[in-house]
């Protein structure tokens, strides 16, 4: 057994326990679900995350209501489960109704917003609305920079996006100009056996290869 079946194995486990002791709908239970849900996702399975992530989200709106930081958290997570299953639509209506939570819960600047915002931009740019995705990146960064600093990692995620959604649209020397930048700071907080260290090395020679820089 490789070790992600091993850990999805344990995940499996500790809920079916959970549900035992303590029945489906307790918060330990329903944080468990949420555990395996995301091994499914590491193991590709997003059919059976997005199913557990769900049922997270229905518990925690009838038993917390729908502007609980958990509930909002949980459809955070559904929310990107779906844009990855290909369901842009649907994605974006429920990012918004979380940014929107976000927002009321923890204020313009809180850094739960700014990461409910950088995956709603990366949800229009899946859809082709660049320009407003670009806008949402920008203001991001630029609280994020502002509030915790540029190393910070939800910035460096929010740069590598921007960088993206720049070389869709056609700005391909700012962006790559811009990726060097994000793969700098990323070896230089976290070192060069970082998953997302290696994935913005990866995408700057995607860029060199394509543009032949």
């Amino acid at each position: 057994m490789t070790d992600t079946a091993e850990e999805r194995a344990r995940r499996e486990r500790s809920l079916a326990e959970k549900r035992h002791a303590l029945g489906e709908e307790h918060p330990e239970t329903l944080t468990a679900m949420l555990d395996l849900a995301d091994c499914l996702w590491d193991q590709g399975r997003l059919i059976a995350a997005g199913k557990l992530e769900e049922q997270v989200v229905a518990a925690r709106r009838r038993i917390l209501g729908e502007q609980h930081f958990d509930t909002l958290k949980a459809a955070g997570k559904l929310a990107v489960t779906m844009a990855a299953q290909g369901d842009l639509i649907g994605a974006r209506e429920l990012q918004e109704r979380v940014v929107e939570g976000m927002r009321r819960v923890y204020g313009d600047n809180g850094r739960e917003t700014l990461r409910a915002i950088n995956n709603l931009a990366g949800t229009l740019s899946a859809q082709g609305d660049l320009d407003p995705a670009r806008e949402l990146l920008e203001s991001v960064i630029a609280v994020t920079c502002r509030e915790f600093g540029e190393p910070d990692l939800d910035n460096l995620a929010a740069l590598g996006n921007l960088a993206a959604v720049l070389w869709q649209q056609g700005d391909r020397d700012e962006a790559y100009a811009l990726q060097q930048h994000v793969v700098e700071l990323r070896l230089r907080v976290s070192g060069d056996r970082d998953p997302a260290a290696g994935a913005a090395v990866e995408v700057l020679a995607m860029m060199e290869r394509n543009s032949g820089f």
